[in-house]
């Protein structure tokens, strides 16, 4: 009986401290603007895209035409969507470092594994439903521009590209709430994550000499899952399910290092 009771405890204030960082993230305009701005350039610069590559279809070389992924070309504003989704991820774990309000948290909530994974969790179930959300509305209205070169949802893998796409964004987010976690600072993080995903990983993924590391960085690895059409030149040992796994693992290891590294510390 009493270790009922315990439990219920437990799970009482689990939700309570869930309650609590869902009232954290939405009440911070900078974390609610970070997601609008993921939303409008995902599907602004998809619609724009893929508008563009219809008008160019014709202008392509043969190889350039028979590697043309309708699905994967409306996505291309996620290179962009997804700076909005690291802010979003930094934010969420150091602005209360930044503030100092993250004493006043740990000693309301003293349980720092139960404080990380509420804050991780509602801050992930946020992001997979805006990322759904722009996901789809994003390859509907890319497909829209590209007329009779678009895809079908109901094509081969397409509908998995589609989900695939804001799953990736949910990642990218977990990625950064978990180096956001080890480093506190949100500059710092914002130092570190921006050059790592549109500088590095850029460079050691087109490099013939170290294309094969590159190839197994998150977002290289990730984006696979958006992809239907496998590009001509692409020797890239896994598909789009072991590109997610890559990410995944990527995801994994920085929030298990969060996780210590705030389980070492003081606040």
């Amino acid at each position: 009986m009493g270790q009922r009771l315990e439990q219920g405890g437990l799970n009482m204030a689990t939700t309570q401290v869930i309650r609590s960082e869902w009232t954290k993230i939405r009440s911070v305009a900078s974390t609610v603007w970070t997601l609008s701005l993921a939303v409008v350039v995902t599907i602004g610069l998809g619609i724009l895209i893929s508008a563009l590559s219809k008008n160019d279809f014709d202008n392509m070389d043969r190889q350039d035409q028979l590697s043309f992924d309708p699905t994967f070309i409306s996505f291309a504003g996620m290179s962009l969507g997804q700076l909005a989704m690291i802010v979003f991820g930094v934010l969420v774990v150091s602005n209360e470092y930044s503030t100092g309000m993250i004493r006043t948290s740990l000693a309301a909530v003293p349980q720092r594994g139960n404080f990380m994974f509420s804050k991780i969790a509602v801050a992930t179930g946020l992001c997979l439903a805006v990322g759904l959300v722009t996901s789809f509305v994003t390859f509907f209205l890319g497909q829209a521009m590209l007329g009779d070169l678009k895809a079908s949802i109901g094509d081969p893998g397409v509908l998995r590209a589609v989900i695939g796409g804001g799953v990736y964004m949910t990642l990218i987010a977990m990625f950064s709430m978990g180096v956001a976690a080890m480093l506190r600072s949100p500059m710092l993080s914002l130092g570190i994550l921006m050059p790592f995903f549109f500088l590095i990983s850029n460079i050691l993924g087109n490099v013939s000499a170290t294309k094969k590391i590159g190839q197994y960085l998150p977002d290289q690895a990730g984006s696979k899952i958006m992809q239907v059409v496998t590009p001509i030149d692409d020797d890239a040992p896994y598909g789009p399910w072991g590109g997610l796994a890559i990410m995944v693992l990527w995801v994994v290891a920085a929030l298990v290092g969060g996780y210590v590294l705030l389980k070492k510390r003081d606040a």
